[in-house]
């Protein structure tokens, strides 16, 4: 693993935030002024086929990275925001259903977050 492969490692695993590539690089830059965002995207790509990071899609965003610790996520349908949600591990039922051992799921919750709830509030009552 690559100095550079270490650090983008540290960043995702410290963050609570799910960073987009360009915000690992800006944080990158304080310690590593001479880094390119290719490098970033790079790492961040090999760093997610090895599993050692989680890439999360939205559509109409850009892809964010996650620690791949077991987590669950809720997305706003309308901002994009994305926050973690500690839900019970749904692994056995999922199996028991399916019948069949799994590798690994990955929970989305579709939600507005409260900032959006308020505005859509504001917007529907054109109070705001």
């Amino acid at each position: 693993m690559t100095s550079y492969s270490k650090e983008i490692l540290d960043i995702i695993n410290s963050s609570h935030d799910h960073l987009t590539a360009e915000q690992v690089f800006l944080k990158m830059k304080d310690t590593e002024p001479r880094i390119v965002l290719a490098s970033v995207y790079n790492n961040l790509n090999r760093l997610c086929s090895e599993g050692l990071v989680r890439r999360l899609s939205v559509e109409g965003c850009p892809d964010r990275f996650d620690r791949t610790s077991r987590h669950d996520h809720l997305i706003c349908s309308k901002c994009g925001k994305v926050s973690d949600i500690g839900l019970d591990d749904m692994t056995g039922a999922i199996e028991r259903q399916l019948g069949v051992k799994i590798l690994n799921y990955d929970l989305r919750v579709g939600y507005l977050c409260p900032e959006c709830r308020v505005s859509d509030k504001c917007l529907n009552k054109g109070e705001c």
